[in-house]
């Protein structure tokens, strides 16, 4: 788990290693962020691993973690991302660049019958940060891949479905998209129940 999320860190380093000028970041998503299942979450999650990595460029750089396991990026999902107090906290911290790491729980069959609002509900979160005093810069993630059905998520949702969907999305809103998925495609031993899932909770 924390090399899987070592190796997120770095890809999401590569995608805006261009941003000079920003120093705040928040990390917004499910329990990939979060890092469920981490023995040392507060050292060894992505965010937490991603600080680490820009400070060796910048010491002015600091990364928060607002993730929040089991969220969906659906407003009518059955745990809202907007409706968590994380999201509050990540929109009152004001950052300079916001990284959205959501729709893995959204494939759950729960969930995605409200597929007809992802796009909308993500443009919404989208400009809602942008609409911050900070204006920040927001980046979206395609979801690292699930290499079987674990905790109602499925593959075949994320493949076939979100994934097209983050790319509408990225170029509607003209947001950077970051492919978590392609990068961990063939990284299935780094999840060591061959899933997004550790096996101690859900997404």
């Amino acid at each position: 788990m924390r090399d899987r999320l070592l190796i997120v860190a770095v890809v999401i380093v590569c995608g805006f290693a261009a941003a000079v000028d920003a120093k705040l970041v928040a990390c917004v998503g499910d329990s990939i962020t979060y890092g469920s299942g981490i023995s040392d979450r507060a050292n060894d999650s992505y965010p937490a691993q991603l600080q680490r990595i820009l400070a060796q460029y910048d010491p002015a750089w600091e990364v928060r973690n607002f993730g929040v396991s089991g969220a969906t990026l659906l407003a009518r999902g059955d745990k809202p991302y907007i409706r968590q107090s994380a999201y509050t906290s990540a929109m009152a911290y004001n950052p300079d660049i916001v990284i959205i790491k959501l729709g893995t729980n959204d494939s759950k069959p729960q969930n995605w019958q409200y597929k007809d609002d992802f796009i909308s509900d993500y443009g919404n979160m989208i400009d809602a940060f942008r609409a911050l005093p900070s204006q920040p810069e927001v980046w979206i993630c395609k979801p690292v891949p699930a290499f079987r059905v674990n905790f109602s998520i499925r593959p075949d949702v994320i493949r076939d479905e979100i994934l097209p969907m983050v790319e509408q999305i990225g170029r509607e809103k003209d947001a950077p998209i970051i492919d978590l998925y392609t990068a961990l495609l063939d990284a299935g031993d780094l999840f060591p129940d061959a899933s997004i899932q550790t096996r101690r909770g859900p997404a």
